[in-house]
């Protein structure tokens, strides 16, 4: 049975696919890479994101590469993020589940905090997790260090996502995952991890 509810940020809650899809061909313009729509970013993301962008370049990063990258990333996401909102749903299902809810997020805390407030809804979350160190790795150890500082059976909590990332840090503590479609991932990798697929948040809410 459900008691807590982790939410992810980006892709999740948050509907900034438009943001990041720009700031990655913001961020390729120089490369000379045809820009990229929604569904063939969806194709070639994973983490870490380094992997991504190599998949992209059809090459490995060189030295000092990938630190230049995700600044110029951050930048432009910053920028085009202000215009975008919450899912269609993110509110109704904040409010509508009974529980204890919180947020763990790998997008910078310094800047996911205030973005999370801005929209009203820092109170819904016990906690606020964005990350404090190097950006742009896998969840897992984030996950578990946010699981650990809630105080929540990983038997007893859901972790709400929009992509594999996800899931993996999900069962990496021991938790269950439903994954949601208006993020990072298409639907067939989401359904490769064996956890339940949805297209609201609302829906997600049902496997609680």
């Amino acid at each position: 049975m459900t008691k807590h509810i982790v939410w992810d940020w980006n892709g999740t809650l948050f509907h900034d696919i438009d943001a990041v899809v720009g700031a990655t061909n913001e961020l390729f313009k120089p490369y000379e890479l045809p820009p990229i729509t929604a569904e063939a970013f969806r194709a070639v993301y994973t983490r870490p994101i380094w992997v991504a962008y190599e998949r992209m370049l059809g090459r490995p990063l060189t030295e000092g590469e990938w630190e230049l990258l995700d600044q110029g990333f951050h930048d432009a996401y910053f920028r085009l993020a202000e215009v975008c909102g919450l899912a269609v749903d993110a509110e109704l299902a904040l409010t509508t589940w009974g529980g204890t809810q919180s947020l763990c997020s790998m997008a910078p805390h310094a800047h996911l905090v205030p973005k999370v407030d801005s929209f009203g809804i820092t109170h819904h979350f016990s906690r606020v997790d964005g990350l404090t160190g190097v950006t742009g790795g896998e969840k897992a150890a984030h996950m578990e260090a946010h699981i650990a500082s809630v105080d929540v059976r990983p038997r007893d909590v859901l972790v709400i996502g929009d992509s594999v990332d996800d899931a993996v840090a999900a069962r990496h503590v021991g938790a269950r995952a439903v994954l949601y479609t208006g993020g990072m991932s298409t639907r067939a990798e989401l359904e490769t991890t064996g956890f339940p697929v949805v297209d609201t948040l609302a829906e997600a809410l049902g496997h609680a």
